[in-house]
């Protein structure tokens, strides 16, 4: 074993950062006999130098990032700051100055991926971001080097704790939207401000980073349709369970039948509950892996928290790490395959519709025409009426985004449709 230590400049001390900090001492032995060299925690930028940090040699910490990955002597930089910026900066610098890195950075790798990969291959050095995506979960690493010789079709998955376990209680419970989302908070599974998870922007960035990788193409933030989870109701879960289903907040990333483009979305949607992922319950994590060779495969465990997401951490930490001491880098950005991400009016799936109409006679015909006429075939209706006032509820059977929406649009100028109580997805089937 090379006696000389690799040293590691870590960039963040919070929950993430302070468990990697802690594994990296309290497992001192186990790693340096995993890489064949010890690794010796160098530096740790924050930015609050005052604050308490335990187990961790006061004399490591610093608030100049941008010295510490310059320093010219760290083997490899671990940012778990997030955000954009200084992250992105931090990043490139560091490997100018001749370091790898580990990132979690979602948000990052997200918006420019492309351009960390490029700096990174610019100064042969590598970038790894398994904890980027679904926690502890490894994902990333079995996409793009255990299923590198295989062709995936289809990446289907929960990736976001927060956002499944309040779907989770309005589902067991029939807690409303805004009952499971204080009991999130109050158990520590929801930020004080939710809006990244609830509205679908940190699975969105997961969807991206997923979708680049399954299918070798560039697939930015800006490329994912977002929908969050807000307007879910009791009653849409209620219309869920009379069919079999489930409700559940999505990513999902496919190839074409054609296999010439690409889409990636997220949005809640109906899964029947013989689905594997209408199983996942509380904040647990899930992605159903769908390719040609080895059929379905699915990645389950906790997909965030300090401990998880530093585990994943780790486990890139002592992949970086090996390629230094032979010489060699792992798997670069592979966007060879450059197919087009196509928009969301190009998805075809099946629908679930819910409206308030006026209960007399005719309504049925008048929405059966409007949906005839945009294409889009009906598979089941259920109406129920009392008073001068009806709910009709029509199931559709598939049919592209567009279509679907142009349908909507038809049915609210309609003068007996009141208004359109819900429309979700239905996935999985």
């Amino acid at each position: 074993m090379r006696t000389r230590p690799l040293k590691v400049a870590l960039l963040g001390c919070g929950v993430v950062g302070s468990e990697v900090a802690r594994i990296m001492t309290t497992h001192a032995d186990d790693l340096a006999a995993r890489i064949g060299a010890p690794v010796e925690l160098a530096g740790v930028a924050v930015r609050r130098p005052s604050k308490v940090r335990e187990g961790i040699d006061p004399s490591l910490i610093t608030t100049d990032a941008t010295a510490l990955v310059k320093r010219g002597d760290i083997d490899v930089v671990v940012e778990v700051i997030g955000g954009i910026e200084p992250a992105r900066t931090l990043i490139t610098t560091a490997f100018e100055y001749g370091a790898s890195v580990v990132s979690a950075n979602k948000a990052l790798l997200a918006q420019d991926g492309a351009a960390l990969h490029a700096a990174a291959e610019a100064n042969d050095k590598d970038l790894y971001y398994e904890a980027a995506v679904a926690g502890a979960i490894p994902l990333i690493r079995p996409l793009r080097e255990s299923l590198a010789g295989d062709k995936v079709n289809r990446v289907l998955g929960i990736v976001n704790g927060t956002t499944n376990f309040i779907l989770d209680k309005m589902d067991s419970t029939g807690a409303g939207y805004q009952e499971a989302l204080d009991e999130a908070t109050a158990l520590g599974y929801a930020e004080a401000d939710p809006t990244a998870d609830i509205e679908g922007f940190d699975a969105a960035a997961k969807a991206a980073i997923l979708a680049g990788i399954a299918f070798h193409t560039r697939v930015r933030l800006d490329d994912v349709y977002r929908e969050g989870m807000t307007e879910v109701t009791a009653a849409d879960f209620a219309s869920a369970k009379n069919m079999g289903c489930t409700i559940k907040l999505l990513a999902i990333c496919e190839r074409a039948e054609d296999g010439a483009s690409v889409t990636a979305r997220v949005h809640p949607a109906m899964i029947p509950l013989t689905h594997p992922l209408a199983s996942v319950r509380g904040a647990y994590n899930a992605v159903f892996v769908e390719s040609d060779a080895s059929g379905q495969l699915m990645f389950y465990g906790p997909g965030a928290g300090g401990s998880p997401t530093a585990s994943a951490v780790l486990g890139d930490l002592v992949a970086v790490c090996r390629n230094r001491l032979s010489g060699a880098t792992g798997p670069g950005e592979s966007a060879y395959a450059a197919l087009t991400v196509s928009p969301m009016g190009d998805v075809v799936t099946r629908y679930h519709i819910s409206l308030d109409v006026a209960d007399k006679p005719g309504v049925l015909a008048q929405v059966a025409t409007v949906f005839a006429e945009h294409g889009v075939s009906i598979d089941t209706v259920r109406q129920q009426g009392k008073d001068g006032e009806a709910s009709l509820v029509v199931v559709t059977h598939r049919a592209s985004d567009a279509a679907l929406t142009g349908t909507v649009e038809a049915l609210r100028k309609l003068d007996t449709v009141r208004g359109v109580a819900s429309i979700m997805r239905v996935e999985g089937e």
